[in-house]
């Protein structure tokens, strides 16, 4: 018994011995990639030192990138066209310092079973001493999440993560500029908005803006830089450029929305927003060509005088201001403020909510319309000085029928005020009072 028992081990033994050879002799591919423990980098290269990048793609597709005399990369194949600089940035990543997940093996006599012998991806990596690196990228690994890859002229064939091949696969759509409008948001100077039927004219001051056309007025920045970010945002829809004349055609034959001309240091450009049943369409002075947009875009310059003219009559905003006057009838307010602390005219302390409740009401007041007329002899004034002195703004309010019409001193426009709004106000300046007195401690009560 124990001699079979021996004999059985033994066939055991050299079944598995004959099983491992033909293993190490076909080895598939999984398996070659599960043995090896080590993760070589495949690329060490300096990202600035890369001055071109070519890409062919077994389909037949290629494309370059190369940097400018500064610096800048630009497609030049198949066309010539601008680049994004942030979407060659991954490219440039993963070509400098690409690190493998395995080495499969280190002399590949057989690229084919990897899918190197035509390879999926190719990349050509020039620097700047003219030296040229081939990478190639083959077929996925049957795990799904890697692909194989080698150096030309290296025989060792490793594997890296899938999202290495995703940063370089690109198209020319993916990596051309698709702006449509190519100034700098932070220098722009001036802005004119042919809409509704409406031309308008904003000009810029630091970081303020006015309304200088069809008459000097109080912009609402907000609604100015929004203005901006449309323009400035503005990016051509790619997908649908397959059918350049049908395109056109939509273009010629769309209704006008807007004509912005947008003003900074390198000059003007401008850009032609028009619309064709549900789609915009863009056509602008620093790119060739008419491409879809979104509709955000025409959204956001579709907009008249009204939708940018200031409704507030205070700019103090919310930061506390030094003094405030009030006047309204035989009734007189006069507050003035030190650090955290307000004071009536009469030297007496005053409670910071009462306070605080008033200079809300005076920064609620705010616009329904812009009349040409209804102004009279005011019935309230209000004077707030703010910004540690530096500026005084005066309101002047006067009833108009069953509404209150009001101006800023010494500007022309009028703003139309609904009747509650300087109700609540007159309410509000009314209901102030004095702080509570201190409660003695009883040290001082003795």
């Amino acid at each position: 018994m124990k001699l079979q028992g021996l004999i059985i081990a033994i066939i055991v033994l050299a079944g598995l011995t004959g099983a491992l050879y033909w293993s190490n002799q076909h080895k598939p591919a999984e398996s070659t990639e599960a043995s090896a423990g080590t993760s070589p980098k495949i690329l060490s290269l300096k990202e600035d030192d890369i001055s071109r990048i070519e890409l062919k793609k077994k389909t037949g597709d290629e494309l370059v990138l190369a940097r400018d005399g500064a610096g800048k990369w630009q497609l030049t194949a198949p066309r010539p066209l601008p680049v994004e600089q942030a979407t060659v940035s991954p490219m440039l990543s993963t070509l400098s310092t690409l690190t493998s997940d395995r080495l499969v093996e280190e002399k590949a006599s057989n690229l084919g079973q990897y899918g190197l012998a035509q390879p999926t991806l190719e990349a050509d990596i020039t620097q700047k001493n003219n030296q040229t690196t081939k990478l190639l990228l083959g077929d996925d690994t049957p795990t799904g999440n890697a692909v194989y890859v080698k150096v030309e002229g290296n025989p060792r064939v490793f594997t890296v993560a899938s999202y290495n091949r995703n940063s370089l696969d690109k198209s020319v759509n993916d990596l051309r500029d698709k702006r449509l409008l190519t100034v700098d948001p932070e220098k722009i100077s001036q802005i004119e908005l042919l809409a509704k039927k409406q031309d308008i004219e904003f000009g810029r001051n630091k970081d303020s803006w006015q309304i200088e056309k069809p008459k000097p007025m109080r912009a609402d920045g907000f609604q100015v830089d929004e203005l901006v970010r449309t323009l400035t945002d503005a990016r051509m829809d790619l997908s649908s450029q397959n059918d350049e004349k049908k395109i056109n055609a939509a273009f010629a034959g769309a209704a006008p929305v807007a004509t912005a001309k947008v003003t900074d240091a390198s000059g003007v450009q401008e850009l032609q927003v028009r619309k064709n049943k549900d789609d915009y369409y863009a056509k602008s002075s620093a790119v060739a060509g008419i491409f879809k947009v979104a509709n955000n875009v025409g959204t956001g310059l579709d907009k008249g005088l009204e939708d940018f003219r200031n409704k507030k009559l205070f700019d103090f905003g919310y930061n506390d201001p030094d003094k405030i006057e009030i006047h309204e009838g035989a009734k007189s307010y006069f507050l003035t403020r030190t650090g955290s602390d307000w004071w009536n005219g009469n030297g007496k302390k005053m409670d910071v909510g009462s306070v605080g409740a008033l200079l809300d009401k005076l920064r609620d007041l705010s616009a329904d319309k812009f009349p040409d007329t209804g102004f009279t002899t005011p019935d309230l004034i209000a004077s707030v000085t703010s910004n540690d002195g530096k500026r005084t703004e005066k309101v002047l309010i006067s009833k108009s029928g069953d509404r209150y019409v009001a101006k800023r001193e010494n500007e022309p426009s009028l703003y139309e005020l609904d009747s509650k709004t300087v109700g609540d106000l007159q309410k509000a300046a009314e209901e102030m009072k004095e702080a509570n007195p201190a409660t003695p401690s009883k040290a001082t009560s003795k």
